[in-house]
């Protein structure tokens, strides 16, 4: 009786130490006698015990990778402080644990080196404005080597980058500056417009003026009502002014020069007509 009690106890043993349990998104690695054997999938697996070892266990799931401020310098030597994340996952298991010692310490180091080296080849203004190309600059250049490490590189993110507090101050008063001299030209073309749209109102104002006067006679006697209503109005204004003085307006002026006006444009429109019967 107890050889067979002993038998099933060993036959348990057994089987206990060779049942190995994988968890879903794992997976493992056994070798056999010191040499690579197997991968073991998710689920329920057997080994041989004593001969067979599970040398690894890792998640085949999107891990990230958080890169820590980083001191570099700009191609305009300017020094930056630049920190980011790294998203990844694993695609050989075989690999990342053949081909490198530790994939996550690499992996921080590569990540290091080609940002160094992505910025050293631009200025300030350009590493900053080219945040979203030197992600997928450094995304291409780091799967070239990670591959080799059976890693994929899935997303690179540069957070955050921090110029000198001197840098920033002067970059701040660069913006200001550009600020108020687009501000300035703005306005300029503003006033610009407006002249050109009164210049175009007085030119056609003028034209009306000059066709009511030659097609209607009386309309000599409205142009003069209306520049004593307007004489009348701007000494008002002056009037309450605290500081308004006393103006004489000259009528006989103005009506000299309302005739003159309506002269002119008479003797043009003869001219014109006289052209025009020569011609025919």
């Amino acid at each position: 009786m107890e050889p067979i009690v002993a038998i099933v106890l060993v036959l348990i043993g057994y089987a206990l130490g060779s049942a190995k349990l994988i968890n879903e998104g794992n997976e493992a690695l056994v070798e056999r006698l010191g040499r690579y054997h197997r991968k073991l999938k998710p689920g329920l697996n057997f080994i041989v015990p004593l001969v067979d070892s599970i040398v690894m266990e890792d998640t085949t799931r999107e891990q990230i990778l958080d890169i820590k401020p980083q001191n570099v310098i700009t191609k305009d030597n300017v020094y930056l402080e630049v920190d980011g994340v790294v998203n990844w996952r694993i695609m050989s298991m075989e690999k990342s644990f053949y081909k490198i010692d530790d994939i996550q310490v690499s992996l921080t180091n590569l990540v290091m080196v080609e940002l160094r080296a992505n910025i050293a080849d631009r200025t300030l203004t350009e590493t900053i404005s080219s945040r979203n190309q030197m992600n997928q600059s450094l995304l291409q250049v780091l799967n070239q080597v990670s591959s080799e490490w059976g890693v994929e590189i899935l997303r690179v993110d540069i957070q955050s980058i921090t110029p000198p507090e001197s840098v920033q101050k002067s970059m701040a008063e660069q913006q200001a500056a550009q600020i108020k001299k687009q501000a300035a030209i703005t306005a300029a073309e503003g006033e610009r417009e407006a002249a050109i749209k009164r210049a175009e109102a007085t030119k056609e104002s003028i034209r009306i003026l000059s066709d009511a006067i030659t097609s209607k006679p009386e309309t000599k006697e409205i142009l003069k009502y209306l520049v004593a209503q307007e004489h009348l109005e701007a000494s008002h204004r002056l009037g309450a002014s605290t500081n308004a003085k006393v103006v004489f307006l000259n009528q006989g002026m103005s009506e000299g020069a309302i005739d003159q006006m309506i002269g002119d444009t008479v003797s043009t429109e003869a001219n014109g007509n006289t052209s025009e019967n020569g011609s025919v």
